[in-house]
């Protein structure tokens, strides 16, 4: 693969990711100027921030799944109230 193709692969990579474009052209500005480390930062930060709205969707659900299980709860006393 030419370095062409690898930079691109790697953009998408990034486009796949959820990466917007200021963060795609810092994160090339810092890897082409030889910050590695800084550019592997970028990413982790991105990841992380992903990784926190994945949570707050995770306890979102676990809040509906706790009202289903309370109203799936109700409805089964009730019925055998009956």
């Amino acid at each position: 693969m030419d370095l062409e193709t690898c930079q691109e692969a790697v953009t998408q990579n990034l486009i796949d990711a959820g990466c917007e474009a200021p963060l795609i052209g810092a994160f090339w500005r810092l890897l082409r100027g030889g910050k590695q480390a800084e550019a592997m930062a970028l990413l982790a930060g991105h990841r992380r921030r992903l990784l926190e709205r994945c949570h707050a969707e995770q306890r979102k659900i676990d809040c509906l799944d706790y009202l289903l299980y309370q109203m799936e709860r109700g409805n089964t006393e009730r019925e055998r109230e009956k």
